[in-house]
């Protein structure tokens, strides 16, 4: 076979790209690594970084560039060929990892490079490198012996398959429900936008009046803005109940089973280890120091902002009596009355401000944004192989130098067969060869709703944010400065940290000085009003509390489950999670609410007894933000800083050291409750 992904290339040929090319490609590339690597340990030492690091880098390398694009659409274009093949190469691959990291010859190697003699002659980068390789060594579990060995490896295996299926679930819950409305009396509220976009779905469906799905924009077009009751009902019960065995589509993408396979081999897979629980297996590998120490510092902001949550509740739940006539709020209900309230409070909603969000300017004014802070441009290219029309590339320069730093793809519309939510991965390592430098590629996707046939693209201020979030993701990789692609970019560096980049770019979506770059009315080209602005700002930390809480009630759940998870037969998910909301939530819960069967973060994705990495990160992004608010928005010599620390250090330093290098001492709580409206109460 002529396989475009064994080929050389500069970036993915993805128009060329077929799911058959998939698992050919990176079963040639496992055996040729494999290969590679037995060759390296029969010639054996003396080891040094160049004849050990170097060469084990260019296997890694050369996977990676294979798998990337196989991954990316999996993720952007699945359809079933494609579902089939990604599965099929993720076994393959999760095999190969897992004999690499019980590969002793290999970690021998590896410790000879803490010799005295070789350790004197690696830069931090290096070093960095080793450390995190042993320590990952050890946590593959290379020191165990048979039938111990091999049973840790069936777990990686399985636990691989199994979230995999558990988001490919979610996916297909997600997809194969519709909602079609044909009295025009059952939409009054809904924006205009969000009705064009049901209606375009109906017609290409050849049915009359809107079809809504259960697509992210399309959710919360119906639960914040329908006037209905009984529709908000609807979407909300198809919502909550996604991959569990009740609902609509009760027992059809059940994730129930899932889960309970994923929790108990988690467990075995620490037990096998020697750590108490998956939670500490989690925790070895990042900032905080132990399940304790989560546990206080969730339980600590929990203390400090639910009685303000408990306030912004109750006055919630007057206005909907009064103002709306609801008399008991219903989960259903509170979004819906939120958006009214919000617009009773500052005079703003959604739909005043997205005329002024054209998503062109938003996207340059981004792109601006980031080059007055970092000294960087950002230009479109005009020649793109993609996987889909609307995708953009862009490319990034230095803006001293003129140089190229990388290049971004950028995907932002909901489609089928495209995940949900929004995300960044990366396509591309930076990495020096012995060929120079290779310069760092990244995804942006998001999950916009697209605007219908022939309209300009309008985006609320929710999607700036949500865009500035993931850009931000995107700069660590594209900015780092570090050539051993191990700790370049986001590699390396600690998962409670990882979010700091991404959260602190938010912030420049909010002054004057940031909205002036991003914002213009579609029509007129004129500035968003000061009234606006200054209504935003009011609105900013709208129902703070009650957003905060709701993320301690994930946080503290994920953090529970892989703590307390002992191996028990029949362990109660659902329970554990209702158990926490009693002690947590301020808001109604459905008796259905089956969120747990969605929550692909700890399930699916890598946040498993992580989750409160957003609130530890947001406290670190929080404090680096204060530094411009110090110093000046765009002061160049503060944004400087940023980028060559935060941004360009990646994992060559512990997380804490790095923030230490930007900010000059340790991170403090006081910016993250100011930045939330909350008193700094004791």
């Amino acid at each position: 076979m002529n396989n475009p992904l064994l080929a050389e290339f500069d970036l993915p040929p993805f128009s060329q790209l077929q799911a058959e090319h998939f698992l050919p490609a990176v079963e040639q590339v496992l055996a040729d690594n494999r290969r590679g690597i037995e060759a390296l340990l029969e010639k054996g030492g003396p080891w040094s970084w160049e004849s050990l690091a170097e060469p084990l880098e260019a296997f890694d390398d050369r996977l990676a560039r294979v798998f990337s694009p196989i991954s990316h659409l999996n993720n952007v274009r699945n359809e079933e060929a494609v579902r089939e093949a990604f599965n099929a190469c993720l076994e393959q691959i999760t095999r190969y990892e897992a004999e690499l990291g019980q590969n002793r010859g290999l970690y021998e190697a590896w410790q000879a490079l803490k010799a005295d003699t070789v350790w004197a002659g690696l830069d931090q980068a290096q070093r960095k490198t080793v450390d995190d390789t042993l320590r990952d060594f050890r946590l593959s579990g290379v020191a165990l012996d048979e039938p111990e060995r091999s049973r840790f490896r069936e777990i990686q295996e399985s636990l691989s398959r199994l979230q995999s299926r558990f988001e490919e679930n979610v996916l297909d819950a997600t997809q194969s429900w519709t909602l079609a409305v044909n009295d025009p009396a059952r939409v009054a509220g809904i924006p205009e936008p969000d009705l064009a976009r049901a209606k375009g779905r109906a017609a290409d469906q050849e049915q009359d009046g809107w079809l809504f799905s259960l697509e992210f924009p399309d959710f919360l077009a119906i639960m914040q803005h329908a006037d209905d009751r009984e529709l908000r009902a609807q979407m909300h019960q198809a919502n909550a109940t996604r991959a569990s065995e009740i609902g609509p589509q009760g027992g059809q993408f059940d994730n129930g089973p899932v889960m309970a396979e994923i929790i108990a081999l988690r467990h075995e897979a620490a037990r096998l280890l020697d750590f108490s629980d998956f939670a500490e297996l989690s925790l070895a590998t990042k900032m905080a120091e132990s399940g304790d120490a989560v546990m206080g510092f969730l339980e600590d902001l929990l203390r400090r902002c639910r009685p303000a949550a408990e306030q912004e509740f109750a006055e919630l739940a007057a206005f909907a009596r009064e103002s709306l006539g609801i008399e008991t709020l219903q989960p259903w209900d509170t979004l819906y009355a939120s958006e009214k309230r919000r617009e009773a409070l500052h005079a703003i909603s959604d739909e005043q401000l997205r005329p002024y969000f054209p998503l062109e300017k938003v996207l340059s004014g981004l792109f601006e944004i980031a080059g007055e802070l970092y000294g960087i441009s950002v230009e479109s290219q005009s020649k793109v192989d993609a996987w889909h029309e609307d995708v953009r590339l862009y490319e990034l320069r230095d803006g001293e130098s003129g140089e190229r730093i990388g290049r971004l793809y950028v995907d932002l519309y909901a489609r089928p067969g495209k995940r949900g939510g929004a995300w960044m991965d990366e396509c591309i390592n930076r990495r020096r060869t012995v060929e120079g430098l290779q310069t760092p590629v990244a995804y942006l996707t998001c999950n916009f709703g697209a605007p219908a046939r022939g309209e300009v693209s309008l985006l609320n201020h929710d999607d700036v944010i949500t865009l500035f979030h993931e850009f931000g993701h995107c700069l660590q990789h594209l900015l780092t400065e570090m050539n051993v692609s191990d700790v370049a970019g986001i590699h390396g560096v600690e998962w409670d940290a990882v979010e700091l980049p991404s959260q602190f770019q938010e912030h420049f979506a909010w002054p004057r000085e940031g909205i002036d770059r991003l914002a213009e009315h579609h029509d007129t080209g004129e500035p968003l009003p000061e009234s606006l602005h200054q209504a935003m700002l009011s609105a900013r930390n709208f129902q703070a509390a009650m957003k905060l809480v709701r993320q301690l009630e994930f946080a503290i759940f994920d953090m529970r489950l892989h703590r307390e998870y002992r191996g028990q037969t029949g362990f109660d998910v659902q329970g554990l999670l209702d158990e926490v909301r009693k002690k947590v939530t301020v808001v109604p819960v459905a008796d259905y609410d089956r969120f747990a069967h969605s929550f692909a973060h700890i399930f699916g994705g890598g946040y498993a007894a992580g989750y409160y990495s957003y609130l530890w990160a947001e406290v670190l992004s929080s404090d680096a933000f204060a530094a411009f608010e110090e110093a000046g928005l765009f002061d160049r010599e503060t944004g400087q800083r940023f980028r060559r620390t935060v941004l360009g250090l990646g994992g060559s330093l512990p997380a804490a050291d790095v923030f230490r290098q930007f900010r000059g001492r340790d991170p403090e709580l006081s910016a993250f409750l100011r930045h939330h409206g909350i008193g700094d109460a004791a």
